[in-house]
């Protein structure tokens, strides 16, 4: 196969967006990340496109009319006035009101909506949005950071052209909204690896979670406890993928890279590499499918910029110096300021070879119960979202060339 065509979504404000004092989830991350990936000069080898913003219709292709409307009239401002609708959708200390929150719903599923569009008109192989993955959200309700789920409306949209769609989870949380969402489904299988165990969030992703009716055993859910390293990820990951791929044959695949599974995240308790981490993308992509691939979780601001750079360099297929180039955030990396930082271990790795090697055969046995990968018939395919915009050049977080003396 030739180089692959990569498409990457970049919004220069989605990055302003604030959920408020001391909150864990920094839409800033993607500006750091946005900041690397341009001083990577990785924009010469991909499109790079400004998203449309998501409309009502667009989020009610999943959410309920109530609860979008909700997003779209609360404010900080007018908060008092929604006292009983706070409760009801979830919303407050973990999932706040604030200032733009519809806005930001709306550019990050936009950016998902119109990735989908690109994978569907075979107008590039990898599509990547940062700001997308957002995971937890349920149909009426705000979870876990999350508001509006867009990988379940870019899955609704990847699911017009493409009989069956595999969903790849590896945030240290369970991805229980979109499993949820899918999990009546035969036409979506979603396989979450994560932390579970101990009240960890949102306490769901048991292996006994399997789905339901025409969606029984396309759920496949990975119980991982602390301490997560680079090959116990490796002994699990890459013979369950390569069996799902064998059993469901995807036409597409959603990869939701959440970097809280990353060693040192102020939420998790993995120990990750960016590398490790970084093998989970190279592995799907070895699979040569359209491919979509999400952000997610991710708390240590500077990690969650370097893994997403990195992995943006494995998409274009550059091998990017460990040595950070200069950019606006560049003291945010200090002392080292590499891209590969040295991985200091805080949690005791609790999964044994032996409970690894067990999680393999079982995920492998419930694929068995699989008789055949569904077909569809497929109808004329609804109306597409417009293609995206190109940014033009001079409008990228580039650094110019410091001047040699």
């Amino acid at each position: 196969m030739g180089k692959e065509k990569v498409a990457y979504f970049y919004d220069a404000e989605i990055g302003n967006y604030h959920y408020g004092p001391g909150h864990p989830m920094k839409p800033h991350r993607l500006a750091v990340t946005d900041s690397l990936v341009f001083n990577y000069k990785l924009h010469e080898h991909m499109k790079v496109y400004k998203p449309y913003q998501a409309s009502e219709a667009d989020l009610t292709r999943y959410h309920s009319e109530e609860y979008v409307e909700f997003l779209h009239r609360v404010t900080p401002h007018n908060i008092q006035g929604f006292a009983k609708s706070l409760s009801h959708f979830n919303v407050g200390e973990d999932c706040p009101v604030f200032d733009g929150i519809y806005d930001f719903c709306t550019k990050y599923t936009g950016a998902t909506l119109q990735a989908a569009t690109l994978l569907n008109n075979k107008s590039c192989d990898i599509a990547i949005n940062w700001s997308g993955g957002l995971h937890h959200a349920k149909r009426g309700e705000a979870s876990g950071f999350c508001f509006i789920n867009d990988i379940v409306i870019g899955i609704l949209e990847l699911l017009k052209y493409h009989k069956r769609v595999l969903y790849i989870d590896i945030d240290i949380h369970h991805g229980d909204g979109v499993q949820e969402a899918f999990y009546l489904s035969d036409r979506v299988m979603t396989v979450s690896f994560h932390k579970y165990g101990n009240n960890f969030f949102p306490g769901t992703g048991d292996m006994f979670e399997i789905g339901a009716d025409n969606g029984k055993y396309y759920s496949i859910n990975v119980p991982l406890k602390e301490g997560m390293d680079d090959l116990s990820y490796e002994l699990v990951f890459t013979p369950i993928m390569d069996n799902v791929i064998s059993y469901f044959r995807p036409e597409a695949i959603v990869l939701q890279c959440g970097a809280d599974s990353l060693a040192n995240d102020r939420l998790g308790c993995f120990n990750l590499s960016i590398k490790g981490h970084g093998r989970c993308l190279e592995q799907v992509k070895k699979y040569n499918l359209p491919l979509m691939v999400l952000g997610g979780g991710g708390y240590t601001v500077r990690n969650v910029a370097r893994c997403w750079a990195y992995e943006t360099g494995l998409c274009v297929d550059q091998d990017l110096p460990n040595q950070l180039p200069p950019s606006d955030y560049i003291e945010y990396f200090a002392p080292d300021f590499s891209l590969h930082p040295q991985v200091i271990t805080k949690h005791e790795n609790g999964n044994t070879r032996e409970q690894l090697d067990t999680l393999v055969v079982s995920m492998h046995k419930l694929l068995k119960m699989l008789q055949h990968a569904p077909s569809v018939q497929m109808q004329d395919a609804p109306g597409s979202l417009p293609e995206p915009k190109p940014v033009e050049d001079e409008d990228l977080p580039v650094k110019p060339e410091p001047y040699l003396v």
